[in-house]
């Protein structure tokens, strides 16, 4: 599927291609062409604003568009209102044309447009009173940290009744030892199932809201400090839990680290080789050079490293406990950390920035996002399920339920059912909005998700299915009516349509082309060389060394025309840090050394940086030439998909009808 905000081409919100958007001319709208518009639709005071290939668009249905990408009270000015119909032109004519290729017909689009549909479903197939309750309660549990230790005893979700007793009663034999004055930490080390308990004695450090499953989430805070709760069941099976403290929450974190790998398992000397080189990482910063530089050429976390180190915020139970402490006990903006070892090696911490809670406003619907992503969200669905089954009459026949059940063999339990074996089972087990759904309905429910099972039988199998069999009909009704009960589902939906029809085919007609039309490639660019031109450029190797008695060592090398990977190789030896060699081309403002010196050939005279000191080889200055096509071709094929697209939209626009109403597009611009 295609992640259309993520790629930047189809925007949800307005429909349009980045990359056309970008384009907006100041062209007036077209004069009408041979179609005619009608005035108005059904509704008198919707007229009709534009007609495009024969498609009536009503005023309401173009500002539905236009002001989910401008602000209403702002942007009803008329260049804005006009710039934005072109574009709107412009996107319903490339839809008319992948409709004319059939392009909505393919099996690829059908699939990707059902697929689209349940994930944009999903926030309607919820009970939103109860969703929003779990939203204000998630919140209010965020202003806390919690720190609880825990002691499992795992149990199977759907696991037998005398199983389920079992394991309850051993939990509690365990907290009514410990409430006796049995030593929590202890017990967790000899009874628990968590396998980190043996480490950890059970304490899970601090968390906060939606970090834990929801129940065990709920027993925490509910617990006082000092206080075992009762047993709480949870997917993984019987907890107690011992709450030693809860705090204010501490908020969130911005911070960059220059990290050195390092594992547990290492032999002394590479471990003794980590700590020597993040100590004179810190020492160089501590000298003045530059944290994120520092990042860039040493950190071995590579994600981060491009970037000087940023990691993303993060606030309790995110990170590593001993990174987490060291972050947060950096006072100030720009503070940075001594070495702190971790788990994963060394880290120099820099903190960029520290904030509290967001308001409720403003992590509202992360929240909510959150919520249909857990386990809480089965509240609100299942409280749908009760409504959607007083809404459409649910009537079930319990005796044909218990006749259908009884009569299922150990084949459901070992994988193996065959739903052949139940077509003479045609009774009904409940009916819902007028259908029947029957014995047989069920089988066939089952067959398709049967799993081989040992630990349980198969009336029990059946009698937990049977309920997701219900809630899963009473969902599929409700997404079925989606489009006619919520018109802003089917306005996304719409969207959703055209936009994948609009991605595909400017794809086709426009980036791939551009990608693979070497050709054309070639030729545009001849034409247009002249639009990407190198500056004066100097081709020189920038030499930055610890010292001047590495410096001095490093003259002397090139002296004795020495490649750069022999003096890296012998100054290096002893250190990494010892010397750095770049070799580039430069241009001037693209680094701060090559725009000091004077531009001439041959060796610079040696320069302080940062208490390092650098010297420059300059082989050749380069005159002012157009790049090549290799050296520009990222800028290059973005002009030639322009050019494309340009193109394109002149050859639609002569292809098909458009035009537009002044009378109703005049009565949008503000007075």
């Amino acid at each position: 599927m295609k992640n259309f905000n993520a790629l930047g081409i189809i925007l949800i919100s307005c429909l349009f291609t980045n990359a056309y958007a970008q384009k907006k001319t100041n062209s007036a709208v077209a004069k009408p062409t041979k179609a005619v518009i009608a005035t108005t639709t059904a509704v008198t005071n919707d007229p009709v604003l534009v007609n495009v290939a024969g498609q009536n668009i009503t005023r309401s249905e173009f500002e539905r568009v236009y002001y989910k990408n401008n602000n209403k009270g702002t942007a009803n000015d008329e260049k804005s209102i006009r710039d934005y119909m072109e574009l709107f032109i412009n996107y319903k004519l490339k839809v008319k044309e992948a409709e004319s290729l059939k392009m909505d017909t393919s099996a690829a689009f059908k699939d990707e447009l059902t697929g689209y549909r349940k994930q944009l479903a999903q926030p309607y197939l919820t009970d939103k009173d109860v969703n929003d309750n779990l939203v204000k309660e998630a919140y209010n549990r965020l202003q806390n940290d919690v720190r609880a230790s825990h002691i499992l005893i795992k149990l199977s979700s759907d696991a037998l009744p005398k199983d389920t007793l079992a394991a309850y009663n051993r939990i509690m034999k365990i907290r009514e030892k410990i409430v006796k004055g049995a030593d929590f930490e202890k017990m967790a080390r000899d009874s628990s199932e968590d396998p980190s308990a043996k480490e950890n004695g059970g304490d899970l450090g601090y968390f906060t809201g939606l970090q834990m499953v929801y129940p065990f989430e709920t027993a925490a805070y509910n617990t006082k400090p000092g206080q075992v709760s009762m047993p709480v069941r949870t997917r993984f099976g019987y907890h107690i839990i011992k709450v030693s403290d809860i705090r204010p929450a501490v908020g969130e974190i911005h911070t960059a680290h220059i990290m050195i790998k390092v594992n547990k398992t290492d032999n002394d000397s590479l471990q003794k080789e980590a700590k020597r080189k993040i100590d004179e990482i810190y020492a160089k910063f501590k000298a003045g050079e530059k944290f994120d530089d520092l990042a860039k050429q040493y950190s071995d976390d590579k994600g981060s490293a491009v970037n000087g180190g940023v990691l993303p915020w993060f606030g309790t139970g995110k990170m590593v406990p001993e990174y987490e402490k060291a972050s947060f006990a950096l006072l100030k903006d720009n503070d940075v950390s001594a070495p702190v070892k971790s788990a994963y090696g060394w880290h120099i911490i820099k903190r960029i920035e520290k904030r509290g809670i967001a308001s409720f406003d403003e992590k509202k619907n992360e929240l909510k996002n959150q919520i249909m992503r857990d386990s809480r969200n089965e509240m609100g669905r299942a409280s749908l399920v009760a409504k959607i089954k007083k809404e459409n009459n649910f009537k079930e026949f319990v005796a044909n339920k218990e006749d259908y059940i009884k009569s299922l063999d150990t084949t459901l339990a070992d994988g193996t059912y065959n739903d052949s074996s139940a077509l003479k089972k045609t009774k009904p087990l409940f009916n819902l909005a007028g259908k029947e759904y029957t014995q047989f309905d069920f089988a066939a429910y089952l067959a398709k998700h049967q799993t081989k099972r040992k630990d349980i039988t198969s009336q029990a199998i059946a009698y937990s299915q049977y309920e997701n069999f219900v809630t899963d009909a009473c969902i599929a009704l409700e997404e079925s009516q989606l489009d006619r009960k919520y018109p802003d589902f089917k306005a996304l939906m719409d969207e959703y349509r055209d936009g994948i029809l609009l991605f595909d085919l400017t794809d086709k007609m426009v980036w791939s082309k551009a990608v693979k039309d070497t050709t054309g490639l070639e030729q545009f660019y001849e034409k247009n060389k002249n639009n990407y031109m190198w500056g004066e450029r100097l081709d020189a190797v920038i030499y930055t060394c610890k010292d001047a008695a590495v410096a001095k060592e490093a003259r002397k090398m090139i002296k004795k025309k020495k490649s750069d990977s022999e003096i890296a190789a012998t100054l290096n030896k002893d250190s990494s840090l010892n010397i750095n060699i770049k070799d580039s081309k430069y241009a001037k403002g693209d680094n701060e050394i090559i725009d000091k010196l004077e531009w001439k050939t041959g060796l610079s005279a040696d320069m302080n940086n940062n208490n390092q000191v650098v010297f420059v080889d300059v082989k050749s200055i380069l005159a002012a030439q157009p790049k090549k096509l290799d050296e520009a071709r990222g800028l290059i094929t973005a002009d030639y998909q322009n050019f494309l697209e340009k193109s394109w939209i002149t050859e639609l626009r002569k292809k098909y009808s458009y035009s537009v109403n002044e009378d109703v597009l005049k009565s949008m611009f503000a007075k």
